[in-house]
């Protein structure tokens, strides 16, 4: 049976851990993160790619719902299995109800390697605020922007070093009045798509099937107010 993956550039290191923690050495087709702040682009670039895949029997699909840009997708050539989650967080977290519990806790922005190496990530938003309005109006404008959020959360997954990230994010955390903390990710959802079972916690497309409101809704947890890596909606 021919498998591939189709992931979020994002979670590159992420699941490059959880392909060699499985042995699982599928093929990989990264598609580009920045999408994610426009659905309807992401959801294009998507089935674009999908639809140049060849002699394939089952894709997986390492994102999240992201926006509702996965709404549509199909294949007509392969079965595809996609995670039952609203974004990338339970993915880097290893469960939507653990997403949940810290979420509920107190609004979080979530930040990882993938996201502050990404294009218009939280950091360089407000150097662009710096060079665009002055540090003083920045400021204002990135604590309306981050007004939900109590506190930056940055996901500990194992797959590289934060001790570079550590001094960045806590400078601005404290910059913008944020609690600070770092939390131990789980890339046990990777583990069970690269693995299996694909129970209810995935979806799972026969070909010709495509995504419907109803997969994406169906059983999914409540965000909880919880964001990663897009600033002012929920982009994950």
């Amino acid at each position: 049976m021919n498998i591939m993956i189709v992931a979020c550039q994002t979670l590159r290191e992420e699941l490059r851990l959880a392909i060699k923690q499985t042995g699982m050495n599928y093929p990989v087709l990264y598609i580009e993160s920045g999408l994610h702040n426009r659905p309807d682009s992401l959801h294009q670039e998507i089935q674009k790619n999908i639809d140049k895949i060849d002699n394939v029997d089952i894709v997986l699909m390492v994102f999240g719902y992201c926006g509702n840009s996965l709404l549509g997708i199909k294949s007509s050539q392969f079965k595809m299995v996609i995670p039952r989650v609203d974004d990338c967080i339970p993915l880097l977290l290893g469960s939507s109800a653990m997403r949940k519990e810290i979420s509920m806790e107190m609004g979080t922005y979530f930040l990882t390697k993938g996201w502050l190496e990404s294009e218009h990530n939280l950091l360089q938003e407000h150097e662009r605020c710096v060079t665009r309005y002055g540090e003083q109006r920045a400021l204002r404008v990135m604590r309306t922007m981050l007004g939900n959020y109590k506190r930056l959360m940055v996901i500990d997954t194992g797959a590289y070093s934060t001790a570079s990230l550590i001094p960045r994010t806590l400078e601005f955390s404290k910059k913008h009045d944020k609690r600070h903390e770092v939390v131990i990710g789980s890339l046990k959802l990777l583990h069970k798509l690269l693995l299996g079972p694909w129970d209810e916690e995935f979806i799972i497309l026969e070909p010709g099937q495509e995504i419907t409101l109803d997969d994406i809704y169906s059983n999914s947890n409540d965000s909880g107010g919880a964001q990663l890596g897009s600033v002012g909606k929920e982009g994950r």
